[in-house]
């Protein structure tokens, strides 16, 4: 279940998940309470929110939003909600125009052509689990397992996400866990069994204690 308000869409599950965490994690108890108000936002569609991320791999997010509007630019219709047929129709000219390189525009057919095709099981998403779901994604070029996990995260809004191969994770985990030592994979795993099965909010709380502003999708 989700909340929808004016800034976009809030899982319903986040203030119990909050309690939660805060009963069961020193850290977790004081970083919490320094964040009032504010939580998760969902928004787009699953199409649009995919081919963001595409586009904004490896690159500023400067860079990345002036990418992306480009992009929208050449494309009829909503900006948040873009067709992958009307993606499919564009000329390779004109992509490149909007300065995307010839990778990233390989990317991004095979990610509309997976949609227009029905490899991808939008539908019945919400009756399957997050390993099933990142198995579809990560089978469209340009999506990695990092990739899905933001997904889930942030558009599917699953609770129980831990991205191990996320560096603000890790580097937050080190600050406020480890006192800024190096943190592994198998360390930060065992700590965040213990935020179950409220592990996304808890990364997202770790990922405000490095930077105030909103994380958004």
């Amino acid at each position: 279940m989700v909340r929808v308000n004016a800034a976009g869409v809030t899982p319903d599950y986040w203030d119990e998940a909050c309690r939660h965490l805060v009963k069961r994690d020193r850290v977790l108890k004081k970083l919490i309470p320094q964040w009032g108000e504010a939580r998760l936002q969902s928004r787009a569609d699953a199409f649009t929110t995919l081919a963001r991320s595409i586009i904004g791999q490896q690159i500023s997010a400067k860079s990345a939003q002036a990418s992306w509007e480009k992009f929208v630019s050449l494309l009829p219709g909503n900006a948040a909600k873009i067709q992958p047929a009307a993606l499919l129709a564009q000329p390779t000219e004109s992509l490149r125009g909007a300065g995307l390189s010839a990778r990233k525009i390989e990317y991004l057919r095979d990610l509309a052509q997976h949609f227009e095709d029905g490899q991808v099981h939008v539908k019945q998403w919400t009756q399957m689990d997050d390993e099933a779901i990142i198995d579809e994604l990560v089978a469209i070029r340009g999506i990695g397992r990092w990739t899905a996990e933001m997904f889930l995260i942030f558009h599917l809004t699953r609770p129980n996400v831990l991205p191990l191969d996320d560096p603000r994770l890790i580097k937050g985990i080190s600050d406020l866990y480890f006192s800024g030592e190096p943190v592994s994979r198998a360390e930060a795993r065992e700590l965040g069994d213990a935020w179950a099965p409220y592990r996304s909010v808890a990364t997202w709380y770790i990922w405000r204690s490095l930077d105030p502003a909103p994380v958004q999708p």
